[in-house]
This record gives structure tokens, sequence and C-alpha cells, in this order.
């Protein structure tokens, strides 16, 4: 099946995701840029675990690009048991290999609609902010 093309990339819903990751997890990487901050997927894999604990029950932060991989493939099944469409889920290379940041951000919002769905979190929300 061939790759379906890119999406484009859009620089406020990318400033909120940053928000919101910030506003969960208490920090974001000022230093690096949008994906160079999410690459590796330690950053979402403790951002998962701060919105359902125990989501991602290893995360890679050192060693071969497939053990940082890892992260990745961790966080696309976490991202499923909460509730995450398929359809609206990255590819890994999307993010690893900078391929589509305009995938890893909507997955970022459809996330976001799992949360709705949710009660149990009570804390920020990318659509209110």
């Amino acid at each position: 099946m061939p790759r379906p093309a890119a999406i484009k990339r859009d620089a406020g819903q990318e400033e909120a995701v940053m928000q919101w990751i910030k506003a969960v997890l208490g920090e974001w990487p000022e230093d690096k840029l949008y994906e160079d901050a999410l690459k590796d997927g330690v950053l979402l894999c403790r951002f998962m675990n701060a919105l359902r604990e125990g989501s991602v029950t290893k995360i890679n932060t050192t060693g071969s690009n497939f053990k940082i991989m890892e992260n990745v493939t961790m966080l696309h099944k976490a991202f499923l048991a909460y509730g995450v469409d398929q359809v609206d889920i990255f590819q890994t290379n999307d993010l690893f290999e900078k391929r589509d940041l305009g995938a890893v951000t909507n997955t970022i919002f459809a996330l976001d609609r799992a949360v709705g769905k949710h009660p149990e979190w009570t804390g920020p929300r990318l659509q209110r902010q």
C-alpha cells in the first residue's frame, strides 16, 4: 500500500501541543525544536504516563536507535489502550525520522479527544487552551 501524502505542518497546532505537554509535565525542552524534542519518544511516553500512570512501562533513554524506537512502539500501544483510533496514530518513522510531523501532531489532537472520554483525567486539556 502506498504511503499517504504527508500532512502539512501547522505551527499553531504544534505550539498548542507544546503548551499542553508543558502544562501536564511542567516542562518542555525550550532549547530544542518541536521535532527534536519529540523524536526519541521519551517526552511523549512521560506525557502518556502522566495521563494514565503505567501506560508505558519502560522508557529507553539511551541505547541504539532500535532501543529508542521501541519507545514509539510502546507509545503506540499506550495510545490504543487509552482509546486513540488506530487510523489516527502516526507511523514510527513519521516521528523518529521526522517524515511527517503533521501526522504526529494530529495524533496528539486525537489523544486529546480520547482524554475527553476519561472523566478521571481532570488535568489540562489541549482543546481548552
